[in-house]
């Protein structure tokens, strides 16, 4: 689990707050080379349902797997019992996944990590992380990725509990801005979803 957790270090930084009105997910999309077609390269955020979208910090082939059993596990729950899956729900069958992977010889953690972001009937609006041991929390405003201690205390420092949604866009980035490794925050290097 500690090298599936250094591999998560070195990603791009995924950055969530939750508002009354909604959650702000936005994530630093590394450019590996001048050379990569930035149209064709991977996403950093995942429609996974009509209510639930995931932020991604770590290796991407893992997290493709992850998202497509997510994707298949809350259509399963839409087909069995006509509503959309709660979102504290999904994000534990995903780590109840992840954490079989830690449990046996011969198999290797998923080293990603989640940002989830949700609404559901039941609370309202939801932000989540998980990490590659299968655990996970709710947060109001939390960080993946690389520089993810320097994004933390920023977020601790600068979050209010009555933020609006304008408010939370203006801190997701200024985060971002302030922790990621480029001189200069461009469109081209940072995703958004709200």
């Amino acid at each position: 689990v500690e090298y599936a957790m250094e591999a998560i270090s070195h990603a791009g930084a995924a950055v969530g707050v939750l508002s009354k009105e909604g959650v702000v997910l936005a994530a630093e999309k590394k450019i590996m080379s001048k050379l990569l077609e930035t149209s064709k390269t991977t996403e950093k955020m995942y429609k996974l349902d009509e209510h639930i979208a995931a932020a991604v910090a770590g290796i991407t082939a893992d997290a493709n797997i992850l998202i497509n059993a997510a994707r298949l596990a809350a259509q399963r729950y839409m087909f069995t019992y006509d509503e959309p899956m709660p979102c504290e729900q999904l994000c534990q069958h995903l780590c109840d996944t992840k954490q079989g992977y830690t449990q046996f010889g011969g198999l290797r953690p998923f080293g990603v990590s989640f940002l989830f972001a949700g609404w559901d009937k039941h609370f309202g609006f939801q932000l989540y992380q998980s990490d590659p041991s299968g655990n996970y929390g709710g947060w109001k405003a939390t960080a993946i990725g690389a520089n993810n201690q320097a994004a933390q205390s920023i977020l601790r420092q600068d979050y209010k509990e009555d933020i609006s949604m304008d408010e939370a866009l203006k801190l997701v980035v200024k985060v971002l801005n302030k922790t990621m490794d480029s001189t200069a925050l461009t469109a081209d290097k940072l995703e958004l979803s709200s």
